[in-house]
């Protein structure tokens, strides 16, 4: 695909498993596993009755059930690795005790996001999961995304691939945006603002695309990415706790992972696009046209 006129360079990146991560502990596995595991037991438990439902914003939800979750994760993890410092959505950051760990750039510290789909949740709508991942040294070196009504856990670890419940996984290789499928999903910040931005990207992906999805679980979405169900993912205003394990999956799974202008991913990017690699220059072209759109547009009064 020709490159668009001011269009970076750089933006299918190369993958993480070019790039041999640090051999990590089984015992971080271990110690995921189990937190996600007891967390999914209380996903599952909390369907089966009413359930407390709070307001951290005008629409955004929380439950008793994502604060039950979290509580059981950072418990576990907290006994395994009592020196680990903690970023996660409900209780924040939490730093380790060690030096090393007290630094955001150095040291463990785990990422969490106990129920990712908490409206889902609270309609029973079924589609949300858990997500865990570790990172050391400002590098996220595990992750794990664990979708507890189908009992499905997605894994992934630094320079290892990506697996399904144990069984390697890999993005597709669909390279015509026309016979793509897309997800996307709208944050619950620019709900509040005066202007909804990525119903413009929507717009012009769904002209382009040939289906566009919404789940409502942005750590979910990027795990169907890296097996092959999704072609692509793009989402702005994403928190740290809903891509950082997610965008390791994929990238291990092969595919490429870049904000908007096609530069590397970092978690506080204001926007995530993820690909199976041969459609991501199309991607970032596609949202970089859509933001000058906006730009020529005069603001709403």
């Amino acid at each position: 695909m020709p490159t668009r006129p001011g269009m970076p360079e750089h933006t299918a990146l190369p993958k993480s498993r070019q790039n041999e991560g640090p051999t990590l502990s089984p015992k971080i596995r271990e110690a995921a596993r189990k937190a996600a595991s007891v967390a999914g037991e209380i996903l599952r438990e909390g369907l089966t009755r009413k359930i407390e439902v709070g307001y951290k914003g005008r629409i955004n939800l929380v439950t008793e059930i994502d604060i039950a979750s979290e509580k059981a994760i950072i418990g576990i993890l907290s006994a395994a690795f009592p020196d680990h410092g903690f970023l996660a959505e409900e209780s924040g950051t939490r730093p380790g005790t060690s030096p090393a760990s007290s630094s955001r750039s150095r040291g463990g510290r785990w990422i969490i996001d106990p129920l990712d789909g908490t409206t889902n949740y609270a309609h029973r709508y079924p589609a949300f999961c858990i997500s865990i991942a570790y990172e050391e040294e400002g590098r996220v070196l595990y992750g794990l995304v664990s979708d507890p009504l189908r009992r499905m856990d997605f894994e992934a670890a630094l320079g290892e691939g990506a697996t399904q419940n144990g069984a390697s996984i890999a993005v597709s290789g669909e390279a015509d945006p026309e016979r793509s499928l897309l997800c996307t999903g709208f944050s619950y910040r620019q709900a509040d603002g005066p202007k909804i931005r990525n119903l413009d990207h929507f717009e012009d992906f769904s002209r382009a695309a040939q289906g566009i999805r919404r789940s409502g679980s942005a750590a979910l979405d990027l795990c169907h990415l890296a097996m092959g169900v999704l072609d692509g993912f793009w989402e702005m205003d994403l928190a740290p706790w809903d891509t950082a394990a997610g965008t390791l999956i994929v990238r291990e799974a092969g595919g490429t992972v870049t904000d908007g202008e096609g530069a590397p991913f970092a978690l506080d990017s204001p926007i995530v696009v993820a690909s199976n690699g041969p459609l991501h220059r199309w991607m970032v072209e596609t949202i970089v046209g859509a933001r000058e759109g906006q730009r020529r547009r005069p603001e709403p009064e």
